[in-house]
């Protein structure tokens, strides 16, 4: 083997042949067992051999583990003066800081430290600019490629991290990490709804087919062991906050995880099937929103590594993600429309309609159910016979059929159980069809008579002055006083239907006016879908609270 007197400032590279009883060594410690010829430190070899300056039989290795065969041939090629890390003047989010210890906010789209290919825009850049001591004499040894560094988090994960600033309060946290008494709690938004809690023991490893992905491995892998509890699930099972309690630190291990558990990470291109963002595509934005995985780094306690007293730290999730939990918690806003007969209903669901809203009348629905050949045609052939059809092919004959919905009670009954739940079919594709909208309304006169109150988010009241419906339905529409009575005697007292209702409104006698009202709906609906993320976000935001922790809660 070559022996240079100052390896980190020769061009040429170290050269060594691995002699017969060396086979089996690790690479890190083969180069190792030369770091006092080298007159470096050993943990400097490493951070060589890990950002590609090894190299085995020509070929770059960046695993220090790496076992050698005998006769492999090696190379070390010393990171030279002009390739030492630069310190960047940019932003640091410090949380926490005294002489020994920085614990801070990493943000998204930020890798820790630099790596082969990656030798400038780092968070250890920054560290050196904040924290010159990592890089003076005082450093004592430290890696000079991640001065500091004692855990990471992936580039797109966010949250605490804590840096050490000498080496002895790094080999001390070490220890600490290495002796599991450390407390990592991360906190993330997965696809589904998991059972309430689960414990995931799987070792992970290298995927056995793709180099930039790990994978659960019945052999070869490391242990692993996460623990999850799911706090909050979003409409629809849609995804659900977890937090996940990991007691190892492999890599990408609760992302590997959740995904082992068929729950994988919102946001994971590389560990999320294509099958499960489905849903995502139905949710205005919310593609766009997801641009990394979406892991925090929610908690952390540690021993000091000066005064070994214990540090605990909580800090809640960043706001893309909360932004996330609010844009897939919006549904449809499905406003239903009730009232008596002669209230208005249809002229107000007109207005909405006109001023943007999807509507539906069930009215015009059962129309259509009748109309020849249609589901309801088809019922009333087949119970009926030729008693509300008298062609085979032709209409329903809609007089035959009310004055027998008046002089039977058992029949009116009877057709209803036979007609509403197809009106009730008709009603939900509606709401499917219009999914992506922010509010849809649907008019349905017996909509609390026949128990639909919980296909509504909110129910809407239309009131009107009773002599002013009652002249209306006998002049224009010319109905009797008894065929008023019975219509009326099929549906709830007004006073009860309308207590009944989330809101009122009152119809004011003239469509200018009911055009009015219909706008006022609409700025009082959109209030009320702004109160209930805000309320959402109350929710989360009191969840995710330092004195929080649900695991700690069921242990």
């Amino acid at each position: 083997m070559s022996s240079p007197a100052d390896p980190a400032s020769q061009a040429s590279p170290l050269t060594a042949v691995v002699p017969r009883d060396q086979g089996g060594a690790r690479l890190d410690q083969f180069w190792m067992g030369h770091a006092e010829d080298l007159g470096v430190a050993r943990s400097r070899i490493q951070s060589w051999i890990k950002i590609g300056l090894a190299l085995i039989n020509g070929v770059p290795c960046l695993r220090p583990g790496r076992r050698l065969a005998p006769g492999d041939r090696l190379e070390l090629r010393a990171a030279s003066q002009s390739s030492e890390l630069k310190p960047e003047n940019r932003e640091l989010r410090v949380l926490y800081q005294d002489d020994d210890l920085v614990i801070l906010n990493k943000p998204a789209d930020l890798v820790v430290h630099p790596a082969a290919g990656l030798d400038q825009g780092t968070l250890v850049h920054r560290l050196l600019h904040h924290f010159p001591e990592l890089a003076g004499k005082d450093a004592g040894g430290m890696d000079t490629s991640r001065p500091g560094i004692v855990h990471r988090l992936d580039k797109d994960t966010t949250g605490l991290l804590a840096i050490a600033l000498n080496e002895p309060a790094r080999l001390r946290l070490a220890s600490a990490f290495a002796a599991r008494e450390v407390e990592k709690v991360y906190l993330a938004l997965v696809h589904g709804r998991p059972r309430a809690q689960g414990v995931v023991d799987a070792p992970i490893g290298r995927h056995p087919t793709s180099k930039t992905r790990m994978a659960v491995t019945e052999k070869g892998g490391k242990p692993a062991h996460s623990a999850y509890t799911v706090l909050w699930t979003a409409p629809e099972d849609r995804f659900s906050l977890v937090q996940v309690r990991i007691a190892s630190g492999r890599t990408h291990q609760i992302r590997v995880h959740m995904r082992h558990v068929g729950h994988p990470l919102l946001g994971d291109p590389t560990y999320c099937p294509a099958s499960f963002t489905g849903w995502q595509h139905e949710v205005p934005g919310m593609n766009a929103l997801l641009r990394r995985p979406m892991l925090h780094a929610w908690k952390l306690g540690l021993p000091h590594p000066r005064t070994h007293q214990p540090l605990s730290f909580v800090l809640p999730p960043p706001k893309d993600m909360l932004r996330v939990i609010l844009a897939g918690s919006r549904t449809t806003q499905r406003v239903g429309l009730t009232g008596m007969p002669g209230c208005g209903k249809s002229l107000f669901l007109a207005e909405l309609a006109a001023l943007g809203l999807p509507t539906w009348s069930a009215d015009k629905a059962v129309a259509e159910l009748y109309q020849p050949g249609r589901d309801g045609w088809e019922l009333l052939r087949r119970n009926f016979g030729d008693r509300f059809i008298p062609d085979p092919e032709g209409p329903v004959d809609k007089r035959a059929l009310l004055n027998s919905l008046r002089e039977t009670p058992r029949l009116r009954r009877e057709l209803e159980a036979l007609i509403h739940p197809l009106a009730r079919r008709h009603l939900e594709d509606f709401w499917q069809t219009h999914r992506k909208q922010r509010v849809a309304a649907a008019e349905v006169p017996l909509l609390l008579e026949t128990g639909w109150p919980s296909d509504f988010d909110l129910i809407v009241g239309l009131a009107c002055d009773p002599d002013r419906r009652r002249n209306w339905l006998l002049t224009d529409r010319g109905w009797d006083e008894n065929l008023l009575a019975d219509v009326e005697s099929w549906q709830w007292p007004e006073a009860k239907k309308i207590q009944a209702c989330h809101l009122v409104v009152a119809n004011p006698g003239s469509r200018d006016q009911l055009a009015g009202r219909a706008r006022d709906l609409t700025v009082v609906l959109r209030w009320l879908r702004r109160q209930a993320a805000r309320r959402l976000l109350s929710r989360i935001t009191a969840l995710v609270a330092p004195e929080r922790d649900a695991s700690r809660d069921q242990e």
